[in-house]
């Protein structure tokens, strides 16, 4: 997989979020966005994700030199951030087995849902409703959630959020792992975040 952004720009009500974002990102590239708050970091997340439209620019996704749409991509892409919300009635497995019933992919879901549970520290409360756990519980689900279907393409917006010691170091864990051979992206102004990532753009606010 391949991405390449050329001059993107996203305007709200005739606002400038951003403009002028361009960069590369192959197998093994990772790459962190920083910025202050509201120069548009989460946004430029849900532009590259699919999420929502730019004003101007392009993206372009190819996978084997061939140009592929985001939204033939949305199996090998993965998702972690503060807007993804989880079903607080439903338990963890039963969020799982609906996200796994939502995607294409064919692989065990049971067998891939107890490993990321359990490395999550979260096996043990599997069958509890998502609204008893605690926001660094939630923020550890949703990790479970992006990495639940093994995805090329990482995006992690604010990826330490709510998270004690121990999430912080499986995080840590995770972010290593991606950046073997597959693409990672993290949204962050905290600079030791920053600095897990080979490549960085750094967003002004306008």
């Amino acid at each position: 997989m391949k991405l390449v952004v050329a001059n993107l720009a996203k305007e709200f009500n005739r606002r400038a979020i951003f403009s002028d974002v361009s960069f590369s990102l192959e197998l093994r590239d990772s790459l962190a966005i920083t910025g202050m708050n509201g120069a548009g970091k989460s946004t430029l997340v849900k532009i590259l994700a699919g999420l929502l439209s730019e004003t101007r620019g392009s993206i372009e996704y190819s996978v084997d030199g061939k140009a592929v749409p985001v939204d033939m991509l949305r199996d090998q892409i993965g998702l972690v951030s503060p807007y993804l919300m989880l079903y607080d009635e439903f338990t963890a497995k039963e969020n799982l087995s609906l996200l796994s019933r939502i995607r294409s992919n064919s692989f065990q879901i049971e067998d891939r849902s107890r490993e990321l549970l359990q490395q999550f520290g979260l096996w043990e409360k599997r069958d509890e409703f998502v609204r008893t756990y605690s926001s660094g519980m939630k923020q550890r689900l949703k990790f479970v959630f992006a990495l639940l279907h093994q995805p090329v393409l990482l995006f992690v917006d604010e990826p330490t959020s709510n998270l004690d010691e121990e999430g912080v170091s499986l995080v840590r864990d995770v972010i290593e792992q991606q950046k073997k051979d597959r693409i990672l992206v993290v949204a962050t102004n905290i600079h030791e975040e920053a600095g897990w990532c080979s490549k960085r753009i750094h967003l002004k606010k306008i």
